[in-house]
């Protein structure tokens, strides 16, 4: 290939490289720059990070002189060819239009809805497609994954699980793939809670094919999440780029069934890398679908029999969680509670408190006071005790 001339392109100081700010969304421009930087295939978050780095703004990368390239550590011939043909075969417009009108949102670093945990990860995606809507309250999510070829034990307690944990006010995350990841999806939606898909694929190419009912139902409580551009096809590598993603976007990751090859333990990998907690649901000895399992279980990771396994593992990370509305979280289920449930909690105290006191403390009706306390243990909040007394958990 015949380069510009390289004269053209002058290399400038270090202190000359023009610098984004990241106080401050990007403009269109600064955009579609980033888009064609994003979407050569072979340019990855660590590479981008080099880049931009020395260039400063994506469009100082796309305009650099291959000579200025070169002094860049990794980027070698192949991929400066794929930099200097971006510049005219990246079609940007075209997926800035797709994008807008099927709804799909492009989250950079520099957009405040970029997931918070997502950005303490050491290779961020520099743009993220999100068919659906992410909240604030994502930032307290579990994920849950484990092997396609699941077994109906395996199945049952990945539904179990997300359903319970849904309950308690935490997002479900999982990739939408068969076996677990599907059955995971599903008992968050059954539960009413919010579940989030991370796909190896497009956010409008889902795969497989026969989750695209599934994958509605997400966007209606969650969001389908991607670095890749709208319709990009599936291949093998991007699977494993995917579930530094999953893990990721959570406190931490619940492997459900999983062989001694299986992508849930490259998940489990990057969790444990991420500084993320590592925990798995234990099995029976004979089942190959329970060896990578009982592998992490050797190695450390958190045992899971039931819900309040994982609240209590989950604990010390929750009380970490800033809230939007106040103090810290100190348990994920708060972020649910409307005002009479936020009252009536702020009326027990950890060493037991009578329901009689509860009800001189918020004035409201016995009646009140006990449906509330109802729906409080059922997000595992308080438990009732024998007689008069309930007790505030955590």
């Amino acid at each position: 290939m015949l380069w510009p001339d390289e004269d053209v392109h002058p290399q400038q100081p270090e202190s000359a490289a023009p610098r984004c700010d990241p106080t401050s969304p990007p403009s269109e421009e600064e955009l579609i720059d980033l888009l064609r930087l994003e979407l050569i295939p072979g340019v990855g978050p660590r590479t981008r990070k080099a880049l931009l780095e020395r260039f400063g703004t994506p469009r100082a990368v796309l305009q650099a002189a291959p000579s200025q390239l070169r002094e860049v550590p990794g980027i070698g011939p192949k991929m400066i060819e794929k930099l200097m043909a971006a510049r005219c075969m990246v079609d940007v417009e075209a997926e800035l239009a797709c994008c807008r009108a099927n709804g799909i949102e492009i989250l950079t670093e520099r957009h405040a809805a970029y997931p918070r945990l997502l950005r303490e990860i050491p290779d961020p995606p520099g743009v993220l497609f999100v068919r659906g809507k992410l909240l604030p309250r994502d930032g307290l999510a579990v994920a849950i994954v484990g092997t396609r070829h699941a077994t109906q034990y395996g199945l049952r307690q990945a539904g179990l699980l997300a359903a319970s944990l849904a309950r308690s006010g935490l997002t479900i995350v999982s990739g939408l793939a068969r076996g677990i990841d599907a059955a995971a999806h599903r008992g968050a939606l059954e539960a009413g809670g919010r579940t989030i898909a991370v796909l190896a694929s497009g956010v409008l190419n889902v795969y497989p094919p026969e989750h695209t009912q599934l994958a509605s139902e997400v966007v209606a409580s969650g969001a389908l999440v991607s670095e890749q551009s709208s319709h990009c096809e599936p291949a093998g590598g991007m699977f494993p780029q995917r579930n530094r993603l999953i893990s990721g976007l959570t406190l931490g990751v619940i492997v459900v069934e999983a062989g001694l090859r299986s992508g849930a333990l490259i998940t489990a990998r990057h969790a444990v890398e991420q500084g993320r907690e590592v925990l798995a649901v234990p099995g029976r000895v004979d089942s190959r679908a329970s060896q990578g399992c009982h592998r992490l279980l050797r190695d450390g990771a958190v045992l899971v029999e039931t819900a309040d396994d994982v609240l209590e593992a989950l604990g010390p990370l929750v009380e970490a969680v800033p809230s939007t509305e106040g103090p810290a979280i100190k348990h994920p289920a708060e972020l649910l509670l409307n005002e009479i449930e936020r009252q009536v909690l702020a009326a027990i105290e950890s060493q037991g408190t009578t329901i009689d006191a509860v009800v001189v403390a918020t004035g409201l009706s016995v009646q009140q006071v006990l449906s509330t306390l109802s729906v409080l243990e059922m997000r595992r909040l308080v438990r009732r005790l024998s007689g008069n007394m309930v007790v505030r958990i955590g």
